[in-house]
């Protein structure tokens, strides 16, 4: 059978007519592969809900390739660019572009998404160029770069891991402890729902989390419709292995695990349109993405897990789901690992490699520790079905003390044993896979008082502790001050007025000297002199004031002034006026 040659298509948002395509690049004249193989959802898959709202927008999705008497039916992948320009600067600008921004997208088809990582940054720039010409009947950039597509691709086969999508460390940063429930999640195979208003970003997240299983991504040929099932109609079981190569180990060990399979689909980005597919009775799990926030309403419906990338949140709709996907002590101990690695190593100019730009929290780290991971559960699964196989026989000797598979949570080993990937996985392997694998937890043991600290410090680390009480510090260090230039206004007027007072009374008593003075002597008023403004009254002065407003406690600043009677009654008007308590003491 010959290989599929990469074609390109050009789709279009018409005013009235909605997204439909326009032009093919790379099949025989007069012919229509989205008629010969009844893909009329392509236009709403390459032009993805909400991509109107950035300058440029990619999509992945995956199209069933139908039958034909040289090649059976099979999974195709779709990787789109979208950019819009606005209409008024186009050369030519036709008669039906009636809106003021013209949308197209440029689409690549191939049977591997494999190389897609290489294919974007060209479809990138070939878009950008083709807008940039502001002449969309100009399709010569279009027809070169369809040409030089299949030399690309092949440039590409010596690669031995053609990974892309989202990087693992960014993957780790943002959903710390939960991406491994999220990696056991989909070896669960339930319906699970990513939902994200970017959808670069939303697909790349979908593929970051399948590449953790080694050699999914080389293997995807029945993920487009739920009713293919060739991997396992062409599996053959290994009976030899090379413990020196890689490859030869994981196929032995059963790899990869084929999630997408009868029943189970994946699409990256599934437009509205395709949601009856997604309720159809035939579909019993997936692997899918949207933009569209109205399916957030049915999530119940569509999703037993939703991870909604916008709020950075995980929801388990289903109880047994959501019991089986509880970690482990030596989960935990794995995955806190991980994250530590990657925060410590965190580069916040360059995310996706170590600062140090070592080997431990890089993308090749991260991925062998997933491998191992897999290996151990696979091995230990394996073992747990031989001593269980064995349990009656006498003469039976286990070589590990208890069930090694507990340590991976004997719930979700019971829940991942009744999966389609378990059951092709258990047929063709080995059932002494455990004398190649240690059929241990590579974080296995009890919980100690590290693990109890370790989880404590990531929770604080998460509550964000030590932000929230800088905020608080900086609130009340602001009240203070305002509370603080209060009363230092406060009690200037009250100073200001009271010198005021002071003056007056002096004046007051200058005058009546002076009147004294220019009057008779009388002997009764000579035995008064002397006493009559003798008698003081020494006041102590609280000035009361709030730290805060929300606050009932109150400091107080006591001052001690002497004061003459015959002032008295004006001084209490004033400090009532200010809100002060008057304490008297009496002196002569």
């Amino acid at each position: 059978m010959a290989p599929f040659a990469p074609i390109v298509c050009i789709v279009d948002f018409h005013h009235a007519r909605g997204p439909e395509v326009e032009t093919w690049l790379g099949v025989e004249e007069g012919t229509d592969p989205a008629t010969d193989n009844e893909w009329p959802l392509l236009p709403f898959m390459a032009l993805s809900d909400g991509a109107h709202a950035s300058t440029e927008d990619f999509s992945y999705f995956t199209l069933r390739r139908e039958a034909t008497g040289s090649h059976p039916a099979t999974s195709l992948f779709g990787i789109s660019c979208t950019r819009q320009l606005d209409a008024n600067e186009l050369i030519n600008r036709p008669a039906d572009v009636t809106r003021s921004t013209v949308q197209k997208a440029v689409v690549v088809i191939s049977d591997s998404p494999q190389h897609f990582g290489a294919v974007k940054p060209k479809l990138g720039a070939v878009t950008e160029a083709w807008f940039a010409q502001r002449d969309f009947t100009d399709l010569e950039i279009m027809q070169r770069f369809q040409e030089s597509l299949p030399t690309l691709l092949k440039n590409q086969e010596g690669e031995t891991d053609p990974y892309f999508g989202i990087s693992l460390r960014e993957l780790i940063h943002e959903f710390k402890w939960q991406t491994l429930v999220l990696f056991k999640s989909a070896l669960l195979q339930p319906k699970m729902l990513f939902f994200g208003s970017h959808c670069e970003r939303l697909c790349m997240m979908q593929f970051a989390l399948i590449s953790l299983i080694p050699g999914l991504i080389r293997h995807l040929q029945d993920s487009a419709d739920p009713k293919f099932n060739t991997h396992e109609e062409h599996l053959v079981q290994p009976t030899s292995l090379k413990t020196s190569e890689r490859a030869s180990l994981l196929a032995y060990m059963g790899l990869p695990l084929q999630l997408f399979g009868r029943g189970s689909l994946f699409g990256p980005y599934t437009p509205l349109q395709q949601l009856d597919m997604l309720a159809d009775h035939g579909t019993k799990s997936y692997i899918v993405g949207s933009t569209n926030s109205l399916l957030l309403q049915q999530k119940d419906r569509y999703s037993d897990i939703l991870i909604n990338l916008d709020e950075h949140t995980i929801g388990i709709s289903s109880p047994s789901l959501r019991n089986a996907l509880a970690l482990s002590t030596p989960d935990r101990r794995f995955i806190d690992f991980l994250t530590q690695t990657v925060a410590d190593t965190w580069d916040e100019t360059n995310p996706s490699r170590p600062k140090d730009h070592g080997y431990a929290g890089s993308e090749e780290f991260i991925r062998m520790q997933f491998e191992e991971y897999l290996l151990a559960m696979l091995s230990a699964v394996k073992y747990k079905l031989y001593t269980d196989k064995n349990k009656d026989n006498q003469n039976f000797i286990s070589d590990y003390e208890g069930d090694p598979s507990s340590e991976f949570s004997h719930d979700w080993v019971e829940s991942w044993m009744h999966t389609e990937n378990f059951r092709i996985w258990h047929k063709f392997t080995d059932s002494h896979l455990f004398d190649i694998v240690d059929p241990k937890h590579p974080f296995s043991g009890g919980l100690t008082i590290d693990d109890v600290q370790r989880r404590l410090a990531q929770q604080v680390a998460e509550m964000h502790l030590d932000e929230r009480l800088q905020v608080s510090r900086e609130a009340i260090g602001k009240q203070l001050a305002v509370g603080q230039k209060k009363v230092s206004s406060a009690f200037n007027n009250l100073w200001a007025e009271m010198e005021a007072l002071r003056e007056a009374q002096r004046k007051k008593m200058e005058e009546q000297r002076k009147q004294r003075e220019s009057e008779p002597p009388s002997p009764s008023a000579e035995k008064g002199v002397g006493v009559r403004c003798k008698f003081y009254v020494s006041f102590f002065i609280y000035l009361s004031f709030p730290l805060t407003e929300s606050e009932t406690s109150t400091s107080s600043t006591m001052h001690s002034v002497c004061i003459c009677p015959c002032t008295l009654k004006t001084l209490v008007h004033t400090c009532t006026f200010f809100h002060f308590h008057l304490k008297p003491r009496y002196s002569y």
